[in-house]
């Protein structure tokens, strides 16, 4: 037999014998659905000599069947009163699995979200794809017309999508474009490290969504189902189609607070934070203030993160706090890194060290923050081992700044679009995806190896503004993308390592050595953060003004 288990109640397997329900029954199974007409296969028992034999070992057996690829709607639902009368576990089958997988699909439409259903259905070796829009549409098959049709459809109104719409229009202002994205607010992310070191109020960091999409861009206000490259279509919650010639793909990651055990019951309290949470932000601030004295961890997840260095930006800061408070040597500072080295580009670990020494941190290489226990003030690590074994490590804290692991958002991960690991497979230069030619992607989604930064996305928007243009003929010379990104590293409060490079960690300074040498602490580079950056980003990144962004053309 080859059962596969789809969810904690219900397992598929291909067709079953009566001499395999023994089996069966001890393997735990309480009932069986048959979803394969009699007579289909020479080699294929009747549904009565399989009942016979299920009952023979307590079995409950019920009968379902469909044609192969002829599942209709009212079969999901059928499917589905199964599952809710049936004594469980249930095994169901049919010839591979495939029609009982697709039932079940059809019946979870409404209950279980979409990109579940889909990513339940890989694993068990079976493609949902096809069904989309029937899933979406609550199990019913929906008319084939577009609710809403676009030249081109951005997916992400975050940083990424809101600069690659203000260039596209900056280059051709009469295109028709549409954003879509379902939330009210949009953020100044790299703004939250300065929250939380109380130097920006969280209220600085956000703005509605509404004043900073451009005017002359539709905003689809609603959340991404699937995605349907073959149709050139977007299928979202509800199943409305939005139809488009150009695609473009940022809505950036997902934070998986799930990830780790226990987090989410004790964030934003019993000393639990974290700056990549807009709410979260200020809570760090007031516990740096509070803390005299005992035991900070800062955490970092296994890569690809947004910012990879925010999450040492923020001991940093709280490490120069509780120096000039005079408290740092009775605080016991831990950095717990999944990671094997400090910063992934080595020309500034010289100058980050410094400030490791200076403030005595304790590093912590290869230590993955698996559990949370807020109320005891106990955190829970697996540390990789020389001999590849892993040991956990259980750290108690006074305040602990977590990072969560992060990853595509669903609806990207199991889409045709997403290469093996989930991420957008796009060329690395172009942004081009490798298969679809009319779509490209930009920012966090992408599985291009560049930092996960907004400075990597405001050189990336004109790329794509300007290669999606070409694909449309209405320009000519294609642009490249050459994997800049920054991260500016808040060693002290007034100074900053301007950490900036491009793939393959090649040192990209934007400056003259004299002026900003990032491989130093510099107040300028202070300065520029602190001052410059923010309005840079809502008064030229997201209005299409690319200073110091303009895009590199292929020789």
């Amino acid at each position: 037999m080859d059962i596969k288990t789809l969810t904690a109640n219900l397992s598929i397997s291909p067709q079953i014998l009566p001499s395999e329900m023994q089996a069966v029954a001890e393997a735990g199974f309480k009932a069986i659905i048959c979803n394969r007409p009699d007579g289909e296969g020479a080699d294929q028992p009747s549904f009565k000599e399989v009942a016979a034999a299920a009952q023979q070992f307590g079995l409950e057996a019920q009968y379902l069947p469909a044609e192969s690829g002829k599942v209709r709607d009212e079969d999901g639902k059928a499917f589905g009163q199964l599952l809710n009368t049936l004594p469980g576990p249930v095994l169901a089958y049919c010839r591979t699995g495939m029609r009982s997988t697709t039932m079940w699909a059809l019946s979870q439409a409404g209950i279980t979200p979409l990109p579940h259903i889909l990513e339940a259905s890989q694993k068990v070796g079976f493609d949902m794809k096809s069904l989309v829009q029937r899933i979406a549409n609550g199990g019913k098959t929906p008319s084939n017309q577009a609710d809403a049709s676009h030249d081109v459809v951005i997916v992400g109104g975050g940083a990424a999508g809101v600069a690659v719409a203000s260039s596209l229009l900056a280059r051709s202002p009469l295109l028709d474009i549409a954003i879509i994205d379902p939330a009210d607010a949009h953020y100044y992310q790299p703004g939250w490290t300065m929250v939380g070191g109380g130097i920006f109020k969280a209220g600085q960091t956000a703005r509605t969504m509404s004043s900073v999409i451009p005017t002359d861009v539709s905003w689809i206000k609603a959340g991404v189902a699937a995605f349907e490259p073959d149709n050139n279509q977007i299928i979202l919650e509800g199943c409305r189609v939005v139809k488009y010639k150009q695609l473009v793909v940022c809505p950036g990651l997902k934070l998986d607070w799930q990830g780790i055990e226990g987090l989410n019951d004790t964030l934003g309290r019993n000393g639990v934070t974290s700056n990549y949470r807009f709410d979260l932000a200020p809570y760090t601030w007031e516990l740096v203030q509070k803390l005299k004295g005992g035991k900070a961890l800062f955490t970092q997840p296994p890569m690809p993160i947004k910012c990879a260095g925010a999450p040492q930006k923020a001991m940093y800061l709280s490490a120069d706090h509780w120096t000039r408070q005079g408290v740092l040597n009775n605080i016991d500072i831990q950095f717990c890194n999944a990671g094997a080295v400090l910063f992934g580009v080595a020309d500034y670990v010289p100058a980050l060290m410094e400030y490791v020494k200076k403030y005595g941190i304790g590093l912590n290489f290869g230590e993955t923050l698996v559990s949370v226990d807020g109320a005891a003030r106990k955190a829970t690590f697996l540390k990789n081992l020389p001999d590849g074994s892993k040991e956990k490590v259980v750290r108690d804290f006074d305040m602990i700044h977590v990072v969560p692991p992060q990853k595509a958002p669903d609806f990207v991960r199991v889409s045709p679009l997403a290469d093996a690991a989930g991420w957008v497979d796009v060329d690395p230069a172009s942004l081009r995806h490798k298969s679809y030619v009319n779509v490209f992607a930009l920012g966090d989604v992408t599985n291009t190896s560049n930092a996960k930064t907004a400075a990597a996305a405001r050189k990336q928007a004109p790329v794509v503004a300007n290669n999606v243009l070409v694909a449309m003929g209405q320009l000519q010379g294609e642009a490249k993308y050459d994997g800049y990104g920054s991260c500016p590293l808040t060693v002290e409060r007034g100074k900053i390592v301007l950490a900036e490079f491009t793939y393959g960690g090649k040192v990209a300074p934007s400056f003259p050595k004299w002026l900003i040498d990032g491989t130093k602490p510099s107040a300028l580079a202070w300065y520029l953060k602190e001052r410059i950056l923010p309005p840079l980003y809502w008064e030229a990144m997201l209005k299409g003004r690319e200073w110091l962004a303009q895009p590199e053309m292929k020789g």
